[in-house]
């Protein structure tokens, strides 16, 4: 079991330290989930945001910290060991100074903060998840295959100058040594070890917090985005106001998920791709009613 004395830590752009299993994961996924909010999609002080595919927690500690802690947020973490992260940087907001105002924030936990260590998908009950301890961001339920490792190769080379600084710096490196610098990063980074995590469903989490509405439903779960959201039941839907998910366009996902979402009411919806994404099949959604 991880302690915080065995973690790693990284600070992030505001001043605070966050625990982390690999630092260089930390800049490039703090950026990733600050696009989250965007288009029609808003929240204010008090509302509730579900963050499914917590990972270490980067976006819920955004949220607290934008907010000064006043937004109520569910994480949900499947892998035990990111979980233990997770769950350590929540912890680790109670003692967070704002660097603008010197102000403590108030016990997080007293803001209706509550992590969850479990996935979510159509079904309750327990699942296989390949975890990789040195790629974190990519444990899934639906492990990478070897051809999928080269297409992200070669598609990391070709988008290397989109990613945030320090990697976009490897650009001026010679063609060859970049490949090589990638190919090693990416080979290493998904080899990974098989966990028994257990899942439940959205439907049944509304159900057993009593949970009333839900302003903003992020779903980033590498590629088991549409077993989350048909664990909704349709009595659950019109409490879900915003939905932000990250798709992989597997057997046409996108128009799949976009008609779902129009059929539940979402009248508003946004597709795009991220430069450093381009070529990829993975794609962010946005939808608000």
């Amino acid at each position: 079991m991880l302690t915080t004395n065995s973690m790693k830590s990284h600070p992030l752009d505001n001043g605070m330290k966050v625990f982390c299993l690999q630092p260089d994961e930390v800049q490039l996924t703090y950026q990733e989930v600050q696009n989250y909010l965007k288009y029609g999609i808003e929240l204010k002080a008090g509302d509730t945001v579900f963050d499914i595919g917590a990972n270490i927690g980067l976006f819920t500690v955004w949220l607290s910290h934008k907010f000064q802690g006043e937004i109520n947020i569910y994480s949900f973490e499947p892998i035990p060991e990111i979980y233990q992260v997770l769950n350590a940087n929540v912890q680790s907001l109670n003692n967070f100074n704002n660097s603008q105002n010197y102000q403590t924030y108030q016990t997080y936990q007293k803001q209706n903060a509550k992590v969850f260590n479990c996935g979510l998908a159509e079904k309750s009950g327990d699942f296989t998840f390949t975890y990789y301890p040195k790629m974190s961001v990519g444990s899934t339920a639906y492990p990478m295959n070897q051809a999928e490792i080269n297409e992200w190769q070669n598609l990391s080379v070709e988008n290397i100058q989109n990613f945030p600084p320090p990697i976009c710096y490897l650009q001026y490196l010679p063609s060859f040594l970049l490949k090589m610098i990638i190919q090693y990063k990416l080979n290493t980074g998904f080899q990974g070890k098989q966990v028994t995590c257990q899942l439940k469903t959205v439907s049944q989490i509304i159900e057993e917090s009593q949970i009333e509405k839900i302003d903003l439903l992020k779903v980033d779960v590498e590629k088991s985005e549409l077993d989350v959201l048909l664990g909704i039941e349709n009595k659950d839907w019109g409490k879900i106001k915003q939905v932000f998910v990250e798709v992989h366009d597997i057997n046409d996902r996108v128009v799949q998920i976009s008609d779902l979402l129009k059929n539940q009411g979402f009248a508003n919806i946004k597709v795009e791709q991220e430069a450093i994404l381009n070529g990829s099949d993975i794609f962010s959604l946005y939808a608000w009613r």
